[in-house]
């Protein structure tokens, strides 16, 4: 037994932004090698090597860059590719095709290779070239119309929800096709559609559609599965401490039944409002729910999160802050108890902070051995032991912006 999950396997990764990188990030943490391929001329905005969004999802792997414009950087990608075992992008169906770098193509050099091509809608259909990102996917899924409050606009995520999901999805296709290939030994192409991916996330509304004719509508904050009360977010008074540059606070409160509701009323003094006939029952302040978030908020308008968290979850409850990435590091107990946060090193920058791996595995454990890498920090490494390129055919392919 190894001493992680996936020792000996290795990934040529060709993804870029957050989907792709978190699905070999998640592979990179239980032990594969994966080896990401950048180049100079396309490594910026969330891509380029000193962003936090890079830093983030691509710990614990080698970086190289290869001008793949140049056919032999292509050349160099399709020796690489005939040491490895999986290939992962998440461009659109046309750019490793464009490459030779497709399934057929690879599969010519490694019999049984494993590619996982992660691009928006797919590899067919009439969507099959667009280029897409998170908040399309999230719109084309259905999620972002359903993600609001009745009578308003879409609100949608705040940050790239689909990215996760696609992600997750696509780290899943790639140890699914490594168990068939060590049960067959074949490999095998995987064309995952990450609008797919996302649009089957929201299976309850398709339900409700198909059952009932009924297309969903955004509920806001309300609980969709029964009526209930107070049940979403609350302001909460405002963080003046300057340290951060967003101010503003908020609690969320959840709740569910009539033993809930009075020992909020309890907790929160027994203000004369709550007496309001029309907040007797859970169908009356379901029912008043605009009313009653506003009065609700005349009480925690004033509190400190922390403060009206505690005294909500102390009287029993469910009641958790709003929390932003100041908090979650520095307040959470039990991501502190769980050890949740990795921080590494990395030169020129100070340590960074990292989501650790999820799961727990008692026998492989994921690990974090080296921060996101600059850009062809591992050239050598890479094109010099693995292919055994000299160090002068390197640097001579570095002046030809081939490794580049």
């Amino acid at each position: 037994m190894t001493d992680r999950a996936l020792e000996g396997v290795r990934i040529l990764d060709f993804t870029w932004v957050v989907a792709g990188p978190f699905a070999t990030r998640m592979l990179a943490d239980l032990g594969a090698e994966v080896i990401k391929v950048q180049s100079a001329a396309t490594s910026r905005g969330a891509d380029s090597n000193g962003a936090a969004a890079f830093s983030t999802f691509n710990r614990n792997k080698y970086g190289i860059v290869l001008n793949m414009r140049q056919p032999k950087a292509v050349e160099l990608a399709r020796r690489l590719a005939a040491l490895s075992d999986v290939v992962v992008d998440n461009f659109s169906a046309r750019v490793m095709k464009n490459w030779g770098m497709d399934y057929e193509s690879l599969k010519a050099v490694k019999p049984d290779i494993i590619c996982v091509s992660m691009s928006g809608p797919g590899h067919s259909g009439p969507w099959r070239d667009y280029v897409s990102y998170g908040p399309t996917l999230q719109a084309l899924s259905g999620m972002t119309y359903l993600m609001g409050f009745p009578g308003r606009a879409p609100q949608g995520f705040g940050y790239s929800y689909a990215d996760h999901a696609g992600g997750v999805t696509g780290a899943i296709a790639v140890l699914a096709a490594l168990e068939h290939r060590a049960n067959t030994g074949e490999g095998q192409w995987v064309d995952l559609g990450q609008l797919e991916a996302m649009t089957a996330l929201i299976g309850p509304a398709f339900l409700d559609y198909a059952v009932n004719g009924t297309v969903p509508q955004p509920k806001g904050n309300l609980l969709q599965s029964r009526p209930c009360g107070p049940y979403g977010a609350y302001r909460c008074k405002d963080d003046e401490s300057g340290r951060l540059p967003a101010v503003d606070r908020w609690i969320a409160i959840g709740v569910t039944n009539d033993d809930e509701w009075r020992a909020f009323v309890k907790a929160i003094g027994s203000p004369a409002w709550t007496q309001d006939a029309r907040f007797a029952t859970q169908e009356g302040r379901y029912k008043h729910a605009e009313e009653l978030d506003r009065l609700v908020e005349t009480w925690t308008r004033d509190k400190e999160p922390y403060e009206a968290m505690e005294a909500l979850t102390r009287a029993g409850v469910p009641a958790g802050v709003v929390q932003n990435a100041y908090d979650l590091v520095h307040n959470d107990p039990q991501l502190k108890h769980l050890d949740f946060w990795w921080v590494a090193e990395r030169t020129n920058m100070a340590p960074n902070h990292f989501d650790a791996y999820p799961a727990r595995l008692s026998e492989t454990p994921a690990t974090l051995w080296g921060p996101a890498p600059w850009l062809g920090e591992h050239n050598e490494k890479v094109f010099g032991e693995l292919l055994g390129l000299s160090a002068e055919e390197i640097k001579r392919l570095q002046e030809e912006e081939v490794i580049w």
